[in-house]
């Protein structure tokens, strides 16, 4: 039974267009929907013998408490609206594709001396000419790449062109022409801005033309040098026009969006075709989608294109920059979405032409649209194919370590320092073989070990806890302590203590209290600590030893753990390869550089060197550019700022009085007392520095 608040406001809808929400009973938004017809859309998810076949329809049935709907003045409207409501609400059975953050662009500034393009993610009002937004990073740096080889622009930025003293190695191969430090001519590099912005239009047959030209004009002048550079040029538009697959009959371009779906699972496939020929596929994947196929194409079409251009607006973009975002004439789609002539309204709006959306019934469009669910169902299976890949490796893995379970959740530690300072931890965390930086953490390494566990471990102490315990083996590894001194055994030893210790916190149900000292890369969400199916410690057996150590003296004795020793060479100069070493036994198990269990080994041992390297520079960074006023409690940055542009140096402002420090403007009495209450006041004979 419907709750009685529902059910009136089912029998009082209109017949506008507009938005409706449900809402579960405590009152969340678990979906938004648009609809031409409120009272005939809403009512339908409630009438006996419905055909909706959404996973969500009978849990919401059960689980609705309230109703909220908006009337709006158009189907237009109504599209915008569900947009902005999807993004400030994030509802449970809505799909969310991607943020317009993830979009790429490529810029060009022609009117700069010497222009250059370069990838940006937000576009701006500056008057620069942007290419894009590209579906993926590696599309973009493909094209970039491309046009760096073939189109003789410079790549450095402009700090680094100002200090250039010399020409670069993009010079010495014949890819700049070096204008930071030698004479170009700039008509001839204007030419090749030119050439470059009618390479990322797709103009390729007006640039032929003109190339060709070109080469003639240089060889009969003898350039022959020149005439390679344009015929460079030639091939590689050739190539790109070899890729492009003729399509389509017609000059129009449009985009054909594909389909292909099993269960919850939804595979997209858009077809970038421009003046008949196929430009460019991109793929898109969907988890947990219980919505139908037409909200599906809907979300879509809204997030892909909207969003894009909804950012430009953002940033103050007019009309003539929005008009160049990639909106086609016509997009093609499997089946028409609810209010499909308000979101093709919109999609014209912002693109600054008519952009109509079509459901092909025949003609050659028919073909397009098979083509295109053909390429979302091989996208799917490729991606099926590739996950199944990833879980038989793993269980290899499970295999060759003699795991108890699939590790489906890996964390390596690393220490770093330099010269015995600044030192850090890290711990990374690899999901299914691909790096989950919402679980990564870096660890200040405190120094005073004995708060980090009752038995404070010490080198050569022994007993429980003690950093010299033995090897798996039974033997001190002697080379493995003298290379790392001691010290970083310590530093390990409280990392992986202060991390296992938030582990037995997760699974007690206490909440973590992570200190200050820890920082995280990825989200802002809440941390989350528990224990991994398989961690991993960088090093050999005196690193397993303090690993199995510090979760011994909390009571882990079940976790699994293993070091992994880098490649190295033994005394009689034989090369030994990567090496994973065991609790309880004595050698270390050899794989092999290319073998699958080695991969997620050495991906989470590289991601944890690579992570604890940046924290480390960034700690060493940090108190180098540190003042010895920021240790002073009830001093702002703006008051130390005052401080020492106006007495110049620490040791003045130590040598002022209470009068000179009053006079620097922002300066309190209680500014002053935080001040002496470190730095007390010179003694009246003490001579004032000139």
């Amino acid at each position: 039974m419907l709750p009685a608040v529902v059910q009136e406001k089912l029998d009082a809808l209109p017949v506008s267009p507009g938005v409706y929400l449900f809402k579960d009973k405590k009152g969340g938004v678990v979906y938004v929907g648009k609809a031409k017809s409120l009272r005939s859309r809403v009512r339908s998810y409630f009438q006996d013998g419905n055909s909706d076949n959404r996973y969500f329809i009978p849990i919401l049935q059960r689980t609705i408490g309230d109703l909220d709907t908006v009337v709006t003045g158009s189907e237009k409207e109504a599209a915008i609206l569900e947009n902005n409501l999807i993004k400030q609400h994030r509802p449970r059975y809505n799909v969310k594709l991607r943020d317009d953050k993830e979009y790429i662009s490529l810029r060009l500034d022609p009117k700069a001396e010497w222009p250059r393009l370069w990838v940006v993610r937000r576009p701006s009002a500056d008057g620069a000419r942007y290419f894009g937004p590209y579906h993926s990073a590696t599309a973009a740096r493909r094209t970039l790449h491309l046009v760096n080889k073939h189109f003789q622009l410079r790549t450095c930025t402009d700090a680094e062109m100002k200090n250039r003293k010399r020409p670069c190695l993009q010079h010495q191969i014949k890819r700049c022409p070096a204008p930071c430090v030698l004479e170009v001519d700039k008509a001839w590099y204007d030419e090749q801005v030119r050439s470059v912005a009618m390479f990322l239009d797709a103009r390729h047959d007006e640039l032929s033309s003109e190339l060709e030209e070109r080469m003639r004009h240089a060889a009969r002048h003898m350039a022959f040098e020149l005439a390679a550079v344009y015929r460079d040029q030639l091939s590689a538009i050739d190539k790109v026009r070899q890729e492009q697959r003729i399509v389509s009959v017609d000059a129009t371009d449009r985009d054909v969006l594909g389909l292909h779906r099993e269960g919850d699972l939804v595979e997209l496939a858009l077809l970038h075709i421009r003046r008949g020929k196929l430009a460019d596929v991109a793929t898109f994947s969907i988890k947990n989608a219980e919505i139908p196929e037409g909200e599906v194409v809907s979300a879509f079409l809204t997030q892909h294109y909207l969003a894009a251009g909804q950012a430009r607006e953002d940033e103050g973009v007019g009309r003539d920059e929005t008009a160049s975002l990639p909106i086609p004439d016509e997009i093609i789609v499997p089946i028409v979405p609810e209010a499909a002539g308000g979101i093709a309204e919109w999609l014209s709006e912002s693109a600054g032409h008519k952009v109509s959306l079509t459901h092909p019934q025949r003609g050659h469009k028919v073909d397009l649209l098979a083509l295109a669910n053909e390429n979302a169902k091989h996208a799917f299976g490729e991606k099926r194919r590739a996950s199944d890949d990833v879980q038989e490796r793993l269980g290899q893995l499970k295999e060759r370590l003699r795991l108890p379970t699939v590790p489906h959740r890996i964390e390596c530690c690393d220490i770093s320092h330099l010269g015995g300072k600044d030192t850090v931890g890290a711990i990374v965390a690899m999901l299914d073989g691909e790096p989950d930086k919402t679980r990564y953490r870096t660890f200040h390494v405190r120094g005073d070990v004995s708060k980090t566990v009752d038995a404070a471990p010490t080198p050569g102490g022994g007993g429980e806890g003690s950093l010299a315990a033995p090897s798996p083996d039974g033997e001190t590894d002697e080379e493995e302590v003298v290379s790392l001194a001691g010290d970083d055994y310590r530093a390990m030893y409280e990392v992986l203590a202060r991390r296992f210790r938030r582990g037995l916190k997760k699974q007690s149900k206490e909440p973590p209290q992570p200190s200050v000292d820890e920082s995280v890369e990825g989200t802002a969400s809440e941390p989350e600590w528990d224990l991994p199916d398989l961690f991993v410690v960088d090093g050999g057996k005196g690193q397993l030893a303090v690993a199995l150590a510090a979760a011994r003296d909390l009571g882990l004795h079940e976790l699994p753990i293993v070091a992994l020793a880098k490649e190295k060479e033994n005394v009689l100069g034989e090369t030994l390869v990567d090496r994973v070493y065991l609790p309880g036994q004595k050698n270390p198990i050899p794989l092999k550089s290319h073998s699958a269990s080695m991969f997620f080994l050495a991906r989470a041992r590289d991601e944890a060197h690579r992570f604890s390297n940046r924290a480390r520079e960034r700690l060493g960074k940090k108190k180098r550019f540190k003042s010895a006023l920021d240790d002073v409690p009830g001093l702002g940055p703006k008051t130390r700022k005052a401080l020492l542009q106006h007495l110049g140096s620490l040791k003045a402002i130590k040598a002022a009085d209470d009068a000179a420090l009053l006079r620097v403007p922002g300066v309190t009495a209680r500014h002053l007392k935080a001040l002496r209450s470190v730095y007390p006041a010179p003694s009246a004979t003490a001579e004032p520095e000139a």
